[in-house]
């Protein structure tokens, strides 16, 4: 295990198999390991990597996409997009959770909605990508709620299991596409940032209340 990357949102899985399914519906089930656990490439194939309990100052909890007795497939937060893993599920030190609460982004539209079951909770105009610098569509999740030391135009950045597809790093980070405040207005309705979500006050307080592993469908 010592010598096994650790999937994080610092990382990149280049042997990591990709989402099969990257724009159908997720169950709502999402797993915590309370320590670090063996992602495979395969039920009983090799392993890929080490998935750790906390990141970003907050605890670990990836999505089910499949399941198959004794293991589940999750999605991870590293490079590339889309990246998956298996966990085993026997012998303990993995929680489970059944999430109700989604996200719903459509790039087109540029709206984000939030659900609760089939109970829309809040739908609102947002800023998306920008033509050089797209938001990544597809299937993700909610991976950690970051407070910056000195906030300047958001209180809050809510990291998702995704990156730029164009950009490398940004501010210093592994640009890790996330949603966030803004405080010009006018930007919502527009493709204009560097790929993350920009979203109105009141969006970003309903997000900030939905737990880790949420999950979030990106659609064009």
């Amino acid at each position: 295990m010592a010598k096994l990357p650790v999937a994080t949102t610092y990382a990149t899985l280049p042997r990591a198999p990709r989402d099969p399914g990257p724009f159908r519906s997720m169950s709502g089930l999402a797993v915590h390991p309370t320590a670090d656990r063996v992602i495979y490439t395969r039920p009983g194939g090799p392993p890929l990597a080490v998935l750790p309990p906390a990141q970003l100052a907050g605890p670990t909890w990836v999505p089910v996409v499949e399941r198959l007795p004794g293991w589940v497939r999750v999605l991870l937060p590293n490079r590339p997009n889309r990246s998956t893993g298996w966990i085993h599920t026997g012998g303990g030190g993995l929680r489970n959770a059944r999430l109700t609460r989604r996200v719903e982004i459509g790039l087109a539209a540029r709206r984000l909605t939030v659900f609760d079951g089939h109970r829309r909770l809040g739908s609102w105009r947002v800023a998306v990508g920008a033509p050089g610098t797209p938001t990544p569509p597809g299937r993700t999740f909610l991976l950690a709620s970051v407070s910056p030391a000195r906030p300047t135009y958001t209180p809050l950045f809510l990291a998702l299991g995704a990156h730029s597809g164009t950009l490398k790093t940004f501010a210093g980070g592994p640009a890790t596409v996330a949603l966030h405040g803004w405080p010009d207005e006018s930007a919502f309705g527009r493709a204009v940032s560097y790929g993350c979500v920009r979203v109105p006050a009141a969006a970003l307080r309903l997000l900030s209340r939905l737990p880790p592993g949420s999950p979030v469908m990106i659609t064009r």
